[in-house]
């Protein structure tokens, strides 16, 4: 008997394959490369990979194909722009953070969407640019084109650009600048519309918790200091993003805790010297590997 296998699509190449990997490798699942680079197998778990075009994955996994995938949510916002794409996502994966913006030549006056009136606007993302336009009640040509935008202002093609930005180097390089926020994107893992089979389900849940504690402990610290009871509220304020510190008495002392907290946020040299002149003591920050929630 054929034991069922959970099936998670994944770009081949790109932008987020490479950072889907690490992820599925976080989450302690061994990578077998395949016979083809289509089908990569978990080595530990009844799991297979399937690796495919960034614009396939939500077919795949709407179609029931996959029971999840990860994708970018430009890619999943402009695949299906009239759906309810948060009943599709089932984490926000916090990597592959970009925006898509409009963008125009340096020498060019824009003074928001209005000076997009009647022109015409070149994107590899039509659908996500056209309900933009819309909702700022545009009237304007959408170009459509599948790589190298930036350049059709240059080539006459267009007036301007709806283009994803990480670090604004292409666009400079090209002579032009960004302006108008259209969508900001980011990895997310998408759900089939149809929960897993019975016999996958523990499977399932256990891909989607142990990606959480991955996504979850990314930047995370943990934060151990000593603090005098007097100053405890004014020490716990200035833990950034702490939620609920752990305090426990210190052996032989009354006027004094210790202080153990998560912290979701960057925890900066000024934060530590903003602890030790509220009274803080042997302050300690120590990566989080893996995280549970």
């Amino acid at each position: 008997m054929t034991t069922p296998r959970l099936r998670i699509a994944v770009q081949k190449s790109g932008r987020l394959a490479d950072r889907s990997l690490e992820l599925i490798a976080g989450a302690g699942l061994r990578v077998l490369k395949g016979v083809n680079e289509l089908l990569y197998r978990i080595e530990n778990q009844p799991i297979d990979l399937l690796r495919v075009r960034d614009d396939d994955i939500p077919t795949f996994v709407a179609d029931g194909v996959a029971e999840l995938g990860i994708v970018g949510y430009n890619v999943l916002a402009e695949h299906f722009p009239d759906a309810d794409l948060e009943s599709q996502i089932v984490q926000r994966l916090g990597f592959g953070k970009c925006t898509l913006k409009i963008a125009v030549p340096n020498d060019a006056v824009y003074e928001g969407p209005q000076s997009l009136e009647g022109k015409r606007i070149a994107t590899s993302y039509p659908n996500i640019l056209g309900k933009w336009l819309k909702n700022n009640g545009v009237n304007a040509t959408i170009v459509e084109m599948r790589g190298a935008v930036e350049v059709a202002p240059r080539m006459k093609i267009a007036h301007a650009i709806c283009d994803l930005v990480s670090t604004g180097a292409t666009l400079e390089a090209n002579g032009m600048k960004a302006t108008d926020l259209v969508l900001s994107s980011e990895a997310v893992l998408i759900k089939a519309p149809h929960a897993p089979p019975a016999d996958l389900e523990h499977i399932y849940d256990m891909v989607v918790h142990r990606f959480d504690g991955v996504t979850a402990s990314n930047g995370a610290k943990y934060v151990m200091l000593n603090a005098p009871r007097e100053h405890l509220d004014e020490i716990i304020r200035l833990i950034p993003g702490a939620d609920a510190p752990t305090i426990m008495p210190l052996a032989g002392r009354d006027d004094a805790v210790a202080v153990h907290a998560v912290c979701q946020e960057n925890v900066f040299w000024d934060t530590l010297d903003k602890l030790k002149s509220a009274g803080a003591s042997a302050i300690l920050v120590l990566p989080i590997e893996k995280m549970m929630r």
